[in-house]
């Protein structure tokens, strides 16, 4: 089954707009790690509850999923990602 991964940045209120552009570039280079099907990063268009990154993943299955997660470049990024936004993320399996 496919394993689908999708999350939602809710950029902090202080953080520049060149820091947001850094982070949708080092989420972008996640994309290129084994297991990964698909991968986009971009900036909402809909503002109305601020900047949010939408990140939309298919993995092969979800041992490629629970790789990924533990891959040092994923794990450097969220550091990343806690001193910029607050996340919400959804995560499914599909045939």
């Amino acid at each position: 089954m496919t394993y689908r991964h999708i999350v939602l940045f809710r950029v902090h209120d202080d953080v520049d707009d060149n820091r947001v552009t850094e982070a949708i570039e080092r989420l972008r280079s996640l994309g290129v790690l084994p297991g990964i099907q698909s991968w986009r990063v971009e900036l909402s268009l809909d503002t109305r509850k601020g900047r949010v990154i939408v990140e939309d993943a298919s993995f092969v299955d979800r041992a490629a999923f629970e790789a990924f997660r533990e891959h040092p470049e994923h794990t450097k990024t969220a550091e990343t990602m806690a001193d910029t936004s607050d996340w919400w993320i959804g995560d499914y399996e599909t045939r």
